[in-house]
């Protein structure tokens, strides 16, 4: 099975421990970004990842590509040239006071890509599954029309494709959002949402529900699917449910709405203790394109899918570093902490 995640890697500076950006002398710097935090899952779980970027050719860029091939992602088809890496500062939160992200990506190397650099049915050889977000299109330039590109020669080659959403107010109004999200969802086969994300780029809403208040209404979330599904044509939409309690500790699940057998699967729910949130969303598609390609009952994919993300929020850094044995594990009732030995 080979997988193609397309997107932005971005160098994470971050104060050590709950430190905020005014206290802090130092920053830790690791890497990430939606999809190739994607891509990396895939790779753990023994799928033939490769992950397509722009990125300059210096020593930082090629600390980027380093980052991914430490986990054995195929980095071979990534763009080398422009000027920067997009960067993002991270303040952890604690308790009540959240976390605090600060982007620095404006004219990094993917985000003045060209539609000529990438050469997709190239790329695509192959591949069984395509993989991108919002995120990436939102970026500007010629990226929409890169996502199109793409997305046009996967329909063509019969490659499943898949999208989460990840509306980024910082990137784009609803209106572009939308506007843009509404023509690449057409090539889409696969939705992945939170209870924001359908609101701000379709104005399609969860009724009776608050996250903030620990309310989440089933019924609300299978209306903001089916509808999803029924507007763009999406074969199965997944919708992440986060109820926050604080900054340290929220209720994580999710449902799946299988659009061929008409049905709802919503899967068990976690107690987590944050110790790392970021690539939280992202390690539930890993785990959600991973347990499709294994052909695994709807019921058996939201479950793979949430119990991976669960275990990501205890792992510092962007990348969710877990296998399959220990997803499965979690799934099984081996969610104690107890030492293994």
């Amino acid at each position: 099975m080979k997988t193609v995640c397309f997107g932005e890697i971005m160098l994470r500076l971050n104060p050590c421990g709950y430190t905020r950006f005014v206290q802090t002398d130092t920053f830790g710097a690791t890497y990430g970004g939606g999809e190739a935090n994607v891509a990396v899952s895939l790779a753990n779980y023994g799928i033939d990842a490769s992950y397509v970027t722009k990125l300059p050719k210096h020593e930082i860029g090629q600390s980027a590509v380093n980052s991914l091939r430490k986990f054995g992602v195929d980095t071979s088809e990534i763009v080398r040239g422009g000027e920067r890496v997009g960067i993002y500062y991270l303040e952890t939160g604690a308790s009540q006071r959240p976390s605090k992200v600060i982007y620095d990506r404006a004219y990094s190397a993917i985000a003045l890509a060209k539609r000529s650099d990438f050469d997709w049915e190239k790329i695509l050889e192959g591949a069984n599954w395509f993989h991108f977000t919002g995120i990436t299109p939102a970026l500007g330039g010629e990226l929409p029309e890169i996502c199109m590109d793409a997305l046009t020669v996967c329909r063509k080659k019969g490659i499943t494709t898949s999208c989460d959403l990840n509306y980024r107010k910082n990137l784009w109004t609803t209106e572009e959002a939308g506007k843009v999200m509404g023509q690449l969802m057409k090539l889409v086969d696969v939705c992945i949402a939170n209870e924001e994300d359908a609101e701000k780029v379709f104005g399609i809403k969860a009724e009776n529900t608050d996250v903030d208040k620990g309310v989440v209404n089933h019924d609300g979330y299978k209306s903001v699917a089916k509808q999803l599904s029924d507007t763009f044509g999406f074969n199965r939409v997944a919708i992440t449910l986060r109820t926050s309690i604080s900054a340290n500790d929220n209720i994580w699940a999710a449902m799946l709405f299988d659009k061929n057998e008409n049905e709802y699967y919503f899967s068990r729910s976690y107690n987590i203790h944050i110790v790392d949130r970021v690539g939280g969303g992202d390690s539930f598609g890993g785990g959600l394109i991973y347990a499709s390609l294994m052909n695994k009952s709807s019921q058996d994919v939201i479950e793979f899918a949430v119990a991976a993300s669960c275990l990501k929020h205890t792992i510092i850094g962007d990348y969710n570093l877990v296998s399959v044995a220990e997803v499965e594990g979690l799934i099984k009732g081996g969610g104690s902490g107890r030492v293994q030995r």
